[in-house]
């Protein structure tokens, strides 16, 4: 048990990066990278580091096990009176009870270990006020952890008994999970009548995996079978690479069934007592408990820390992705809408009307306002186009099911858009007037004439050649010029202004996620750091 202020800092800044992680595309794998990194910021937070600051704290068993399996029983009969509430209805355990020996009460009673859950005790009963008791412990508390005394246990031990591991209510079995992470000594309780179900044997290879102190307990076997089925179980626990790890088997009781006192004969859980005590009253044997579990849950951060960080980098690729749709069906777009400006596009139906009537049957306001409503629609067809694209796109990506796509022409999208052209006329029309005050001219043109030729000219094209000669011969060929150049640069400007606006609206819940590439070199430093300082 290395304590090494190193060591701690390094796992503190290991701890502090997996917490920074984002995960929220539904990619393949995310699930298990989320689960992945519940685990270690539980096992950092209320076992490891923990430990390393207070090796000398009292030895944690966690007893935990599927609905009905009897581990608040099994604690009620190693303590030697009842601290947990056992009975037929399920899930029994709503709030984990811990229970240690009175001088060993102000280890747990600070918040040293599992700090979210927040710390209820009642005063200790005598065994005449034992149902009393017990009926307020069955209210339970949500995000509570219950502290028990008991001078039975020896000083440095405390069991703590864990929500079922399947339990109906997500919020136990996710509690559960995090209860074990805490543990310096896995207890899997199980029966002989569920001891192949799946939910603990995943818990089982998961101590496996992370080499944690563990040992199990075979539950209510009856005594016709008792040896055939530790014979089987046994051979089970040999094939998944389990079969050093200690074994107890308690027969089917009376008391199993939580009738009467609920507590098992003394005889039936003396040897699991025995080895519990041992792990606590050793010094060798209690560093082999605890060595092996840090040492294994460090030594797992080498796969598990790659593993998130490849989920992490996941994540941001598809962002990317996603995000490069977006741009590159806007930017598409943005190239058309300037051909077809370019190629007069604008100039057709009613403004291609106006135009031919202009001067006589048209006036200037009403090419004007021709002009800016072929405008908004070109404009309009563009964003729509680009949405359409993106959607499409998007459907192929699964992370993108998580993204709320806004990308729908809709009233507000159209206001907008015509919002800005009709800015964009109105300081045309402004820079017609500047123009006009700047030269000395016998006669003063109108500058919404002026305004509506330059317009003609930019958005003409070819279809409004004679545009250009009008505004000659009203201001000049070098003022028509200037004019031309400033309406046509602000009008590049309004057109690129609107464009990227909506397409910053369509990127805006991608940004929202806040998924970056950062986190996947941090976690990468992060572990690189934690085994140069081991």
């Amino acid at each position: 048990m290395d304590a090494r202020p190193q060591l701690i800092d390094a796992l503190t800044a290991l701890r502090d990066r997996v917490a920074a992680v984002r995960l929220p595309l539904p990619l393949p794998g995310a699930p298990r990278a989320r689960q992945t990194r519940t685990e270690l910021l539980a096992q950092l937070d209320d076992y490891l580091v923990p430990r390393l600051k207070d090796p000398e704290a009292p030895l944690l068993a966690v007893v935990g096990g599927s609905t009905g399996s009897g581990k608040s029983t099994l604690v009620n009969s190693l303590v030697g009176r009842r601290v947990s509430e056992a009975g037929v209805l399920r899930p029994t355990t709503r709030t984990p009870v811990l229970v240690c020996h009175p001088d060993d009460h102000h280890w747990f009673a600070e918040m040293r270990v599992l700090p979210q859950l927040t710390r209820v005790w009642l005063p200790h009963q005598d065994e005449t006020d034992e149902d009393e008791a017990g009926s307020g412990r069955d209210a339970g508390e949500a995000n509570a952890l219950r502290i028990e005394k008991a001078s039975t246990l020896p000083r440095g031990l405390a069991l703590l008994d864990a929500p079922d591991i399947d339990s109906l209510v997500v919020e136990n079995r996710l509690l559960a999970a995090q209860l074990i992470c805490a543990a310096d000594v896995w207890v899997m309780v199980t029966t002989a009548s569920r001891y192949a179900d799946a939910v603990p044997w995943h818990l089982l290879r998961t101590a496996k995996e992370y080499d944690a102190t563990l040992i199990t307990v075979l539950d209510r076997v009856p005594h016709q079978v008792i040896a055939d089925v530790s014979r089987q179980y046994a051979a089970l626990l040999t094939k998944a690479g389990l079969g050093d790890v200690p074994r107890f088997t308690i027969p089917e009781l009376p008391e199993s069934a939580g009738g009467g006192s609920g507590l098992l004969p003394t005889t039936a859980v003396a040897p699991l007592f025995a080895w519990l005590a041992h792990r606590v009253q050793d010094p060798a044997a209690r560093q082999q408990a605890l060595g092996r579990t840090a040492t294994g849950v460090i030594d797992s951060l080498k796969a598990r820390m790659p593993e998130l960080a490849a989920a992490v980098a996941g994540q941001y690729a598809t962002v990317v992705r996603l995000t490069g749709v977006v741009e590159e069906a806007y930017e598409k777009e943005r190239e058309r809408v300037a051909r077809q400006v370019r190629a007069g596009a604008v100039l057709a139906g009613d403004a291609r009307t106006r135009w031919r009537g202009f001067p006589r049957d048209s006036t200037a306001g009403e090419l004007l306002d021709s002009l800016v409503g072929s405008l908004c629609a070109l404009v309009q067809c563009a964003v729509a186009a680009a949405d359409e694209h993106v959607q499409e796109a998007w459907r192929r990506e699964p992370g993108a099911a998580a993204v709320v796509f806004r990308g729908r022409m809709d009233l507000e999208a159209a206001e907008r858009i015509g919002m800005a052209v009709r800015r964009w006329r109105r300081e045309l029309e402004e820079l017609a007037e500047e123009e006009v005050r700047s030269m000395e001219l016998s006669t003063t043109p109108d500058s919404e004439t002026l305004a509506a030729l330059v317009a003609a000219v930019l958005l003409g094209g070819r279809r409004a050649r004679g545009a250009g000669e009008q505004l000659a011969e009203r201001i000049g060929a070098q003022g028509a010029l200037r004019l031309r150049d400033k309406g046509g640069e602000l009008m590049n400007t309004y057109l690129d202004g609107v464009l990227n606006s909506e397409r910053d609206r369509r990127l805006a819940p991608l940004d929202a996620l806040e998924v970056t590439p950062e986190p996947q070199a941090e976690l990468i430093a992060a572990l690189s750091l934690l085994q140069k300082v081991r």
